[in-house]
């Protein structure tokens, strides 16, 4: 993401989405009552003598309007901002609804009447680039190949296969060779775009054996191979499993995804401990903040972006007296399956420095 121009003062922040994950980040950035403002386009009707009674014609023009919704669409990759039109040219009315569609490579403003610390810093992260992975789980019953996002992982290519039994040797031998070089040309179609950096993650030998072939068969591919990692399940729960048991750290240089997982184990690890550095629930994380026990803050990021604006400016309340006891907010994605975890204990957990032992409530 290009920030283009930012004035706190003026409460103002000018960006340039130019990856999918940039609409995520600011999919979680602009709230209900922002202002955001746009080139777009508007049917205006039309009564004079050159055109049809009452017809409509599409005109460009910059806009603003005040937020009451925002919209993701990952599969469009655009960002649907409804609101109120607060600015517009003369033949356009202020007060009217509409939508901007706002799509990569597309500068748009968004203003506010205060920035919180935690999406300032997640617009830093954004503009900091993050070559994704591509993580291939393979085993003897199928294999998944999976790009690694901001929001998550995307499973891009899941296949299953039978291979001849082991007292058929011959057979055996082809069908892998045949499997093997499945996988390899799946790989190699998502691979060829970017480069990306490639982890090699299965149980049994299996993955080991396709990490020879591979460097056989495809030098180059071979290049980015970043790691070789051994789980206990192959395709999608092996991907799953390697972010949760954190084999994936080394490659990944603490992964926005990785991170989010990590925090998210230590907080069901403390949990099924009956650890007393570890809180839940609106009223525990209130009480362990006013004792400033906190270590670290996990917040779901809907907690945030779905909130009505009363409980929003109360949660912001929180982490601004969190961030003054030096303590740290992760904001986690409920895309993916940490994030599902932190819903089910109210979207809000904290990591604490000594033990409080109450009940937390979830609400």
């Amino acid at each position: 993401m290009k920030i283009v121009e930012k004035n706190l003062h003026q409460g103002f922040i000018k960006v340039v989405p130019d990856t999918p994950d940039d609409l995520w980040h600011l999919y979680n950035v602009i709230y209900k009552g922002d202002e955001v403002y746009a080139y777009t386009s508007r049917a205006i009707k039309t009564d004079s003598e050159a055109s049809r009674p009452k017809s409509a014609e599409r005109v460009s023009a910059f806009m603003g309007v005040t937020v009451e919704s925002v919209g993701w669409d990952r599969f469009l990759g655009k960002l649907r901002v409804h609101g109120l039109i607060c600015h517009a040219p003369d033949i356009i009315p202020t007060g009217a609804h509409h939508t901007l569609a706002l799509g990569l490579n597309q500068q748009f403003t968004i203003v506010k009447k205060q920035w919180p610390k935690h999406l300032l810093d997640r617009l830093t992260q954004a503009s900091e680039s993050e070559k994704p992975l591509l993580i291939i789980s393979i085993d003897d019953e199928g294999f998944a190949i999976a790009e690694t996002k901001q929001y998550g992982v995307e499973i891009k290519i899941e296949e299953r296969i039978r291979l001849p039994g082991k007292h058929e040797a011959d057979k055996r031998v082809e069908g892998t060779k045949a499997y093997f070089r499945k996988a390899l040309n799946s790989l190699n179609q998502l691979w060829t775009q970017n480069h990306n950096p490639i982890i090699i993650i299965g149980a049994g030998f299996v993955k080991n054996d396709f990490a020879r072939y591979l460097a056989e068969e495809a030098k180059d591919t071979n290049k980015s191979v970043a790691d070789i990692k051994s789980v206990n399940n192959g395709g999608t729960a092996g991907i799953h499993e390697a972010l949760r048991s954190g084999v994936l750290l080394k490659a990944t240089n603490q992964l926005r995804v990785v991170e989010e997982t990590e925090a998210i184990e230590e907080v069901m690890k403390r949990l099924g401990k009956g650890e007393g550095t570890i809180t839940y629930g609106l009223a525990g994380v209130e009480e362990a903040i006013q004792m400033g026990a906190v270590e670290k803050l996990i917040v779901a990021d809907t907690a945030l972006r779905d909130a009505e604006e009363d409980q929003r400016l109360k949660l912001e309340t929180l982490l601004r007296d969190v961030e003054r006891q030096n303590a740290k907010v992760t904001i986690i994605s409920t895309e993916h399956e940490a994030g599902s975890k932190l819903l089910s204990l109210g979207g809000l957990a904290a990591l604490l420095r000594f033990p409080i032992y109450h009940t937390p409530t979830n609400q």
